[in-house]
């Protein structure tokens, strides 16, 4: 099943997801569905909060940028109840993007290397040292579960030009292939 992608002003992308348990129902559904509506929509990552569930679960897909970035190549994975432990490393500017915040792309800052203990969709507990591009990816769609968009994260004078893009992001302002849910819950 694609989900609809819930689109900038909406409430619940900003707020704070919660960790789920082992018994979580219909879990590998709900991955299967996240895989299927990230790649629908062309992303290479999708948080649950952006399909309107307010639950700590990623997944990210970096292969079709294999041929650009060689380290994505096997990199899909599952990521339940993450949490970063750290972030370290040099800040660097990459542009960034996001399905909720279609046809935007700014310049982020983050940290090159992290920490994170998370789960994977066979409940193996993992902590790993990540690092580049793959730090990024995967920062990106954490800050999701934490209710922050890449947008927070740009400079105040580009969120002062960004802003009436944005309100008209969640007036429905945009064109993209995919479903989406604008902030008064109508879906476009």
């Amino acid at each position: 099943m694609v989900y609809p992608i819930y689109i900038y002003g909406h409430p619940v992308l900003r707020k704070i997801s919660d960790d789920i348990q082992k018994d979580f129902e219909d879990l590998d559904k709900l991955i299967e569905d996240m895989f299927e509506t990230m790649h629908k929509a062309e992303g290479i990552g999708l948080a649950a909060p952006q399909i309107g569930k307010l639950i700590r679960i990623f997944v990210v897909d970096g292969t079709p940028l294999a041929d650009d970035e060689p380290e994505l190549a096997d990199f899909k994975k599952v990521f339940i109840n993450a949490h970063i432990i750290e972030r370290s490393g040099e800040k660097a500017p990459m542009n960034e993007g996001c399905l909720s915040i279609p046809k935007i792309r700014e310049d982020v800052n983050r940290e090159s290397r992290i920490h994170i203990r998370y789960y994977d969709e066979n409940w193996g507990v993992h902590e790993e040292v990540i690092e580049g591009f793959k730090a990024r990816i995967i920062q990106h769609e954490y800050d999701h579960l934490d209710g922050i968009l890449f947008t927070d994260k740009v400079s105040p004078i580009r969120k002062r030009l960004l802003r009436s893009k944005l309100a008209g992001l969640s007036r429905g302002k945009f064109e993209v292939d995919y479903r989406t849910i604008l902030p008064k819950h109508k879906v476009k």
